[in-house]
């Protein structure tokens, strides 16, 4: 268990119908819309200590690599938390999950190689404090890896994001947010931007206000050299 620099209540985030219809319906959509082999792409070629916000039900942890020796898996809602602690159980590297919110991560300031972001940052109740935190526990030339849903380029879907997140979207999918910038705010956290693709999900049949979504690294900026 790591260290804690914040002590968050335990169930800081409590969205139980949602956390259950996410669980039946998460593993369809890995399967039938392609996410599992997106988070092999997300967390390929990741080594040493990795944080992961936002685990949720644990459909990454299969995918982390060997090369991997810990992953402190933070999940703030209950009953996803008990499904992911399972899922660390079956995992073939060491999984420690962790109740926790990603704006105050219970964990020691540089102290992890890598941190994933997967599908998460559409739901934190303030993105640049939780990027904060990120570049707070990564160590200096640490990577920030991220696959998640944001503002579509095309005028009238984004149009149609802004007006659900001001109403019902958020209220019925635990606190989602369709239209979030999420390159400019990682860049504006202060991570590097390494490379990104834009893709859209399902890649098939009917667009949905989830569907534009961006893959992509970014890395802490290292120490600056002594003189």
């Amino acid at each position: 268990m790591p260290v804690g620099r914040r002590t968050p209540t335990r169930d800081a985030v409590h969205h139980p119908l949602f956390a259950r219809a996410y669980a039946r319906l998460s593993p369809l959509a890995d399967d039938r819309a392609g996410l599992g082999e997106l988070r092999g792409e997300l967390l390929a070629g990741l080594s040493g200590r990795v944080i992961e916000i936002g685990a949720g039900n644990g459909l990454n942890f299969p995918h982390y690599p060997e090369t991997v020796s810990e992953v402190v898996a933070i999940e703030p809602e209950r009953h996803l938390r008990r499904l992911a602690t399972r899922a660390g159980l079956r995992a073939g590297v060491p999984v420690d999950v962790v109740p926790g919110v990603a704006e105050a991560l219970p964990v020691k300031s540089e102290g992890f190689d890598a941190a994933v972001a997967c599908l998460v940052l559409c739901s934190v109740r303030d993105v640049r404090r939780a990027l904060a935190e990120l570049l707070r526990v990564l160590r200096p030339g640490g990577e920030l890896r991220f696959l998640e849903h944001g503002r579509a380029e095309g005028r009238v879907l984004a149009t149609t994001q802004r007006a659900l997140d001001r109403t019902v979207w958020p209220l019925m999918f635990g606190g989602c947010h369709t239209a979030r910038e999420v390159r400019s705010e990682i860049a504006a956290a202060g991570f590097e931007p390494l490379d990104h693709r834009r893709l859209r999900i399902p890649d098939r049949g009917p667009t949905l206000p989830t569907s534009p979504c961006v893959l992509g690294a970014a890395r802490r900026p290292s120490a600056p050299s002594g003189p």
